[in-house]
């Protein structure tokens, strides 16, 4: 996954977990918290990534 689609990723998360927070769903924010922090994970190794590809040059 590119580090843009998991920024996204995360985003949408937030998005989610903050309307879940407005409109007191509980199941809504743990779904957008767990987005978002899968969208961190996979930004983070994407990043990995790129500097395993820039360090076998």
């Amino acid at each position: 996954m590119s580090k843009a689609k998991a920024k996204a990723k995360q985003v949408k998360g937030k998005l989610k977990e903050t309307a879940g927070d407005a409109m007191g769903d509980k199941g809504m924010q743990a779904e957008g918290r767990s987005e978002r922090l899968t969208g961190k994970a996979q930004e983070t190794a994407a990043k990995a990534a790129e500097r395993l590809k820039k360090s076998e040059r």
